[in-house]
């Protein structure tokens, strides 16, 4: 049976744009874009470790608010277990720690990048949401 690995993904919004990350060297699934985040650890809510994993990757604080889905990807090192939270920055710029490079693109953009396929679901959701806005 393979590991349950449970994470958590930031979704930003500014200005009726997504913010996309870019997965760094030596990690698996290495050049894929996904929505920042990380493991949730023991003893944490997911919004939690989501806002700890955002100070320590990308050195900002931010509110983490509505619950947009939970996905389950399998990867060959184990099964994904993804929640996806809508997330508001305070004004700080993410500073790049672990990943190559951060994005921020329209919804009709979004397809455009190879992303993570944990990630997909969420992708497709926010396009829809706020396309059907727009």
């Amino acid at each position: 049976m393979k590991k349950r690995i449970q994470v958590t993904g930031a979704v930003f919004l500014q200005d009726n744009r997504v913010m996309a990350a870019q997965r760094g060297g030596g990690k698996a699934l290495d050049g894929y874009w996904e929505f920042p985040g990380g493991k949730i650890e023991a003893g944490e809510t997911p919004e939690e470790a989501l806002a700890r994993e955002l100070r320590e990757e990308l050195k900002v604080e931010a509110e983490v608010g509505e619950h947009l889905t939970t996905t389950e990807h399998e990867y060959d090192f184990g099964i994904v277990v993804l929640s996806t939270y809508f997330c508001t920055l305070h004004g700080e710029e993410p500073v790049l720690t672990e990943h190559k490079e951060v994005r921020w693109l329209r919804p009709d953009e979004l397809e455009l990048l190879p992303w993570a396929p944990a990630d997909i679901p969420a992708v497709n959701l926010i396009k829809q949401r706020l396309t059907s806005k727009g």
